[in-house]
């Protein structure tokens, strides 16, 4: 258990360090903005650049994990959306927003630095198939739901195509995209341009989780806290099952089994908190408050139930 510990224990301690140096005035709220600027911005995308432009394009495009990962999110989305109309009676718009809390990990700042520490050999290769399940699919799809919740009377298509076209000025989906061209033409950066990008890279997993620290600083919690905890529990537990399931059927499917290191890759970044942004999006909805409380226990019970996590992947590879 100590190994595992000496896996997970320096991610919150970096949080933490970000919520304290926030907390007692060393940064302020709008340089956390700015920091988590860079991390999205410059970091990350040339983290996905190098990780998906270093690697040969089959390696990349891998349907055995897309359709194992996106059909556990799609599950769970459908799920949640039924179970919150239905028992919970809650609008279209807040039905979407709460199925979105329990299907979107945040891949790129608490998922790789945790893959970097246990899975390193998959860790870009399954960051760059989550950017490109959760911004072509999963993001698109709950977004056109809660906007025809919201009233909007368009099509769901255009609603879609509306948000694809937002997602294609996304720097990390240009720095995905950028990086399948280097692989499928088989190009090599010259060195000085391979270092730069190498140099913004590493900036990635350190930052991020700073930042997410930093963002905790000031979240409501209090009455809410009823209402966000089913949200955390299946994201934190329903999700990663149901990615379990899609890895497990995927030869059912007539797919070629998953790399034992990829599979337990996918569950483990489904089995993260919800994506920093996601109070942001919650936000034209009405939801910012809820989506913040849902934010901060998640990532407290992420400690306890990643640690299990990694415990039971670590017992099952022996």
């Amino acid at each position: 258990m100590l190994d595992i510990l000496a896996i997970t224990s320096p991610i919150y301690i970096t949080i933490l360090t970000g919520f304290l140096a926030t907390r007692y005035g060393w940064f302020d709220k709008p340089a956390m903005r700015n920091f988590g600027a860079f991390v999205i911005k410059l970091a990350l995308p040339a983290l996905l650049f190098r990780a998906v432009g270093q690697r040969q394009i089959g390696e990349i495009l891998n349907v055995s994990y897309l359709a194992a990962y996106a059909g556990g999110s799609l599950a769970v989305i459908g799920v949640a959306y039924f179970c919150c109309r239905r028992f919970a009676r809650l609008g279209r718009s807040t039905s979407a927003i709460y199925a979105m809390g329990m299907s979107c990990s945040n891949s790129g700042f608490i998922g790789y630095p945790i893959l970097l520490l246990t899975f390193a050999p998959v860790a870009g290769v399954a960051l760059a198939l989550n950017v490109i399940i959760e911004n072509v699919l999963v993001l698109p799809l709950l977004l056109a739901m809660a906007e025809r919740g919201g009233g909007d009377s368009g099509p769901w298509y255009k609603l879609a195509g509306k948000s694809l076209a937002q997602l294609a000025r996304n720097p990390i989906v240009i720095g995905t995209a950028a990086g399948l061209v280097v692989s499928l033409f088989g190009w090599t950066l010259p060195a000085p341009a391979d270092r730069t990008v190498s140099m913004f890279a590493v900036s990635s997993a350190a930052l991020s989780l700073f930042v997410i620290g930093g963002t905790l600083v000031g979240l409501p919690i209090g009455r809410l806290a009823k209402r966000a905890a089913p949200v955390s529990f299946f994201k934190l537990v329903g999700h990663p099952l149901a990615v379990l399931a899609g890895v497990l059927a995927v030869p059912f499917l007539g797919l070629p089994r998953l790399e034992p290191m990829l599979g337990m890759a996918a569950v483990l970044l489904a089995a993260v908190p919800m994506a920093s942004i996601y109070p942001i999006l919650a936000q034209a909805y009405g939801q910012e408050d809820f989506s913040a409380t849902a934010l901060v226990i998640t990532i407290i019970a992420s400690f306890f139930t990643l640690s299990g996590l990694l415990w039971i992947m670590h017992r099952v590879s022996m």
